[in-house]
């Protein structure tokens, strides 16, 4: 995400910035992946025989939407309230930014699965189709990962808690 862009959610209240995320990002992954997974078991069923079929790319994101849902919940459900409560919970956000390095992994392997989403010369039109759905994904779960972690995920100002300024999420 560009410096510029950065710095604007950072000058944004907590609620806005948390209200971005939800719209632009989580509703965003939970239309895209269900439409993307169906696609590739279309291409995977059709083409089984080509070469550079993605072969378990249908599991493999599969997998990344149930992981990225069972994130995006923990995010609604716990950290986003205490966040936009004022809270700074540093044990949550340390599991978040965990599980934002395991998203990337995930990524990696989509992008080995798919050839680096380079379709074949020959692939049809729901091959690149499918292609194309898979970076718009993927730069749009990238630059939530990249908000979240320099952003929202940084403390603005110390909470007023006795501990140092930081609340563990204990107390919560």
């Amino acid at each position: 995400m560009q410096t510029a862009t950065l710095q604007h959610w950072a000058n944004q209240p907590t609620n806005v910035l948390i209200e971005h995320i939800l719209t632009a990002y989580h509703d965003k992954h939970r239309e895209q992946l269900p439409e993307l997974i169906q696609l590739a078991g279309k291409i995977e069923s059709v083409h089984s025989d080509h070469v550079d079929c993605p072969v378990g790319l249908t599991e493999h994101l599969t997998e990344m939407f149930q992981e990225l849902e069972s994130h995006m919940m923990k995010e609604e459900q716990i950290l986003f309230p205490m966040l936009a409560g004022g809270l700074f919970p540093k044990a949550p956000i340390a599991v978040m930014l965990e599980e934002h390095e395991h998203h990337e992994q995930m990524l990696e392997r989509l992008n080995f699965i798919t050839q680096r989403l380079k379709a074949p010369y020959d692939a049809c039109g729901s091959w690149i189709i499918l292609y194309d759905g898979l970076r718009q994904f993927i730069s749009e779960l990238q630059q939530h990962i990249d908000l979240e972690n320099s952003v929202l995920f940084q403390p603005k100002e110390a909470p007023k808690h006795g501990n140092g300024g930081h609340c563990c999420g204990g107390c919560q």
